[in-house]
């Protein structure tokens, strides 16, 4: 069993705070808080370089952890910022502003961005266990790595397929519902999912089974939170077709479609 060194755990979250506000500033003259979706992934990258540095540099998790921690917050960063630009700011971040005016500008550097660091320091857990012993790689590393390349592919391909399907002019009050969004109506979420239970998995490997809120935090997140429950709070109204893809079509892990 590895220790829960809560010192290098805590030495994470003034970086990740700093990143947050300094992405906040940025905000500010762009009026547009959506730039915090483009820093998510690199403020949870930016935690597990600080838990590596903190680490027995014989831990053998190391290398490839840190490679697909790498590869997973490059590809969702760029995504998202080229998704993004020059489209202003996200619907569901204009809803937050109107609901917390006058100066929300203030308001968002704790609403949305010092929250968000937050939640990546709680959900990062599952890096600072893999890094926390020497013990040897088992099966469960390899459990945690065929769901975390289940996961990316989930994740990079339901976002091209979508990204590719909304640039046809054709499509715009349609609904997605071929390739991986035939099986589940949100497969990059499933894919941020098995990626983050797939480094829990490691993580448990090296006896960090202390890192287990992370995920679990993360998945509420996915299901209650931020993810298929707000991203579906309104789509009925906007895509009148999207009630009976909900009732054919699972909400998150993958599923024949119903008739």
């Amino acid at each position: 069993m590895s220790g829960f060194d809560v010192g290098v755990w805590l030495s994470a979250l003034p970086v990740l705070l700093i990143a947050a506000t300094v992405t906040w500033l940025l905000s500010l003259s762009m009026r547009n808080v959506s730039i915090v979706d483009s820093l998510w992934s690199l403020m949870l990258f930016a935690a597990g370089v600080i838990y590596a540095l903190g680490a027995d540099p014989r831990a053998p998790r190391l290398a490839f952890v840190l490679w697909m921690l790498a590869i997973w917050a490059a590809r969702l960063s760029l995504y998202i910022t080229v998704r993004n630009m020059g489209k202003g700011e996200d619907r569901r971040y204009r809803a937050i502003r109107e609901r917390n005016e006058p100066h929300f500008s203030f308001k968002s550097l704790y609403l949305v961005f010092w929250l968000q660091a937050l939640l990546a320091w709680i959900i990062s857990l599952p890096l600072l266990g893999a890094f926390s012993s020497i013990a040897p790689i088992g099966i469960l590393d390899y459990l945690g790595l065929i769901l975390w390349l289940t996961g990316f592919v989930f994740e990079a391909l339901g976002d091209w397929q979508l990204a590719r399907f909304k640039r046809d002019p054709v499509n715009a009050d349609a609904v997605m519902t071929s390739g991986l969004w035939r099986f589940t109506r949100h497969p990059n979420y499933f894919g941020e999912f098995c990626i983050w239970w797939g480094f829990a998995a490691v993580a448990v490997s090296a006896g960090g089974w202390w890192s287990l809120p992370g995920p679990a935090l993360l998945t509420v997140l996915l299901l209650r939170v931020s993810g298929v429950s707000l991203l579906e709070k309104d789509i009925g109204n906007r895509r009148p077709r999207y009630a009976d893809y909900v009732l054919k079509t699972n909400a998150l892990f993958p599923g024949p479609t119903r008739k």
